[in-house]
């Protein structure tokens, strides 16, 4: 895990805040605020620009800004402006000091979080909560765990808690800004309030907005190496691809993945639009650093699973006719019941926070093992371009009800033919219109009594696109994995909604808010999926997370957005416009169906090892579930039964991260003065009272 760390010293602040160092870290400026940069940075990757001695600026990360335009965005922020270090091409977290004020800034979509807490007597920071909750021996905050399972895509449940007492994360589109020992949390997203429409260009010109940001989302990655390391900067960070090294010797170097630029041609057509974009950006084909290397493009065969084979040869073929292009080198990998989810639980990294990734990590693994040392993928395309079942609503808002025709329709034939087709438009209009008439607070209030209630009918077990509509057209609902919660812990939730519908404002549109508590989910589950497929001298890039990207699909027309098809068309113009045409018949087409099946067959062949998992639960330890019913929804969902297999994961994925976090070894500090236990120290979670 790669991670920055650094704190705002009070007045009060004692010896501890000299004594104590993170474990492998690397000084980038010292008293009175220090900032360490802690794991395996490359030296592009770590930069520090300087004004005066009190003025400065560190960006983490994968960061298209030439120093010159870094220079003038620290002036920006010595005068106060945030958004000027956040609107740079590519990932990253961005650290400014001015004198004794420090602004750390996170991202839009979440991806690149910011957590704090109290410490002697000032706040300290990091993009990952476990350093900081192994500073302040912070205990497990059990209600946290329970909001995660139970309403996990909800805001108003989450908060701004983490799994550990004491440890608070800043919202998405935010920055963390500290002056002497005190801190508060501002905005840097533009000023337009949610409660109406933001302004929308043409169709055409929004598209456009949208290959811009993504080509130089691309191209930032692929000039990252073309900044050399400051020489009077930091030192000892890993040298990662040094430039003037052969592939040969860089494969040795780093021991993992072929050396250069990669990606996904498996798995939909986001991953493959960037392949496409990378592989056709000016210059010889994949050139990196001078190096001329092909793309590396990748397809995962998954060898599994009958059920659905024809979807998987049909993927293959596509990948094939795709990759028939000489920028491109295409490998594909196998993967057989050792590469199917569920397999191999019992090693893996411990991740910062639990997440569903963790279930299916090893098969992601195996695929990422065949990649190169810069890997694309297209993880948070469907946020960021396709239309949340809620957004149905906010068109009756603005009285666009002739736009509802072709995707209500289109919902009716995604299920095939039924007896009740001919009733699936009116009942999703009928869905929608009461949505948007539905207030705010009347909303979160309706989902914390269907919580107390235990109302979780309509919850989608079957994956149908209808039910699944129909329940998302809500302002909050409960999470998958909510069935299987004890009456306590629900109860839990069910008071931080109520609490949220009190002192949250009664403002807003669903459609919106619900796409934005999607996307906020989606690359907190990236996050975790980074860190548990973690490969040994290799980057994820996933620039549909990107500030300006995810900016750029914001204003797409809503009435683009729910009409059928509509991300694969938005790709089809952004590779168009990029100079790619010729693309093979059924591109686009979803995989949620070989999804699905690999996931039954992977829980069918671990079924005894879930339950065995299950027989002394560390969540039943801690008041969230009883162990008994959950070991039989897993015996029921391992032989066929319509039980929604995204909650189970979940259930799955937190057990696996509780077992890790107390099994863990060390700790992430060390000194004089470093705290004597790890976070969530001990060999049991202690039960939870939940009122």
């Amino acid at each position: 895990m790669r991670w920055l760390v650094g704190w705002s010293s009070a007045a009060t602040a004692g010896r501890e805040s000299r004594t104590v160092l993170p474990v492998g870290a690397q000084l980038l400026w010292g008293d009175p605020d220090p900032l360490w940069a802690v794991g395996d940075w490359r030296p592009y990757e770590v930069r520090v620009v300087q004004a005066d001695p009190e003025t400065r600026l560190a960006v983490f990360g994968v960061c298209g800004a030439t120093d010159d335009q870094l220079r003038v965005g620290l002036f920006a922020a010595r005068g106060g402006a945030l958004r000027h270090l956040t609107a740079w091409p590519g990932s990253y977290t961005a650290v400014a000091q001015v004198g004794r004020r420090i602004t750390i800034t996170g991202d839009l979509a979440g991806a690149r979080p910011v957590f704090h807490t109290r410490w002697a007597g000032g706040p300290a920071y990091a993009p990952a909560a476990l350093p900081l909750a192994d500073l302040v021996e912070a205990g497990l905050d059990v209600g946290h765990l329970a909001a995660l399972l139970a309403c996990p895509d909800a805001p108003e449940a989450l908060g701004a808690g983490t799994p550990y007492e004491g440890v608070r994360r800043i919202p998405p589109g935010h920055a963390l800004v500290l002056r002497t020992g005190t801190s508060e949390i501002a905005s840097f997203e533009p000023t337009t309030s949610l409660a109406v429409a933001a302004p929308q260009l043409a169709p055409d010109q929004a598209v456009d907005g949208v290959r811009e940001a993504l080509v130089e989302a691309v191209r930032a990655r692929l000039a990252g190496p073309r900044f050399a390391p400051d020489p009077d900067g930091p030192e000892g960070l890993d040298p990662g691809p040094v430039p003037g090294m052969g592939p040969a010797e860089r494969r040795a170097a780093r021991g993992g993945p072929a050396p250069g630029i990669g990606a996904d041609l498996s798995g939909g057509s986001a991953s493959g639009t960037l392949a496409l974009l990378a592989a056709g950006l000016p210059g010889q084909p994949g050139t990196i650093n001078g190096h001329g290397e092909r793309l590396l493009a990748v397809t995962f065969n998954d060898r599994a699973t009958n059920g659905g084979r024809p979807h998987r040869e049909a993927e293959l073929e596509r990948a094939r006719s795709i990759a028939d292009n000489p920028r491109l080198r295409h490998v594909v990998v196998a993967g057989g019941e050792e590469a199917l989810p569920y397999t191999d639980l019992d090693s893996g990294p411990l991740t910062d926070e639990p997440g569903p990734s963790l279930t299916v990590a090893g098969r992601h693994r195996r695929r990422l093992l065949a990649g190169s040392a810069d890997h694309f993928v297209g993880n948070g395309a469907r946020q960021v371009l396709d239309a949340h079942p809620a957004r149905l609503a906010d068109l009756l808002v603005d009285r666009r009800r002739r736009h509802l025709l072709r995707p209500v329709t289109a919902l009716a034939k995604a299920d095939g033919p039924s007896a009740h087709s001919v009733l699936v438009p009116f009942t999703v209009y009928r869905a929608a219109r009461r949505l948007a008439r539905t207030p705010y607070a009347a909303g979160i209030t309706e989902a914390a009594r269907r919580l107390m209630e235990r109302q979780f009918a309509d919850e989608p077990v079957a994956g149908g696109a209808v039910d699944a509509s129909l329940a998302a057209l809500a302002w909050c609902r409960p999470g998958p994995a909510a069935r299987w919660l004890t009456g306590e812990a629900l109860a839990e939730v069910s008071v931080r909604l109520g609490d949220a519908a009190t002192r949250s404002p009664a403002s807003g549109r669903p459609g919106e808010r619900r796409a934005r508590a999607a996307l906020a989910r989606q690359a907190a589950d990236h996050r975790v999926f980074e860190q548990a497929a973690e490969v040994r001298s290799q980057r994820l890039h996933a620039p549909f997370l990107d500030n300006q990207v995810v900016l750029a699909c914001r204003v797409l027309p809503d009435t683009l957005r729910v009409q059928p098809g509509a991300r694969a068309a938005v790709l089809r113009s952004v590779l168009a416009g990029a100079g790619v045409r010729d693309l093979p018949p059924g591109w686009g087409a979803t995989s949620h169906l070989t999804h699905t099946a690999a996931v039954r067959t992977g829980l069918r062949g671990a079924v005894g090892q879930l339950v065995q998992l299950f027989d002394a639960p560390l969540l039943a330890d801690a008041g969230l579930i009883e162990a008994r019913v959950v070991r039989k929804a897993l015996r029921a969902a391992a032989e066929g039964a319509a039980l929604p297999l995204d909650g189970l994961a979940e259930l799955v994925s937190t057990e696996l991260w509780l077992r890790r976090l107390l099994a863990r070894r060390g700790s992430c500090w060390t000194g004089a003065e470093a705290p004597r236990q790890r976070a969530v120290a001990g060999g049991v979670v202690p039960r939870a009272r939940l009122s």
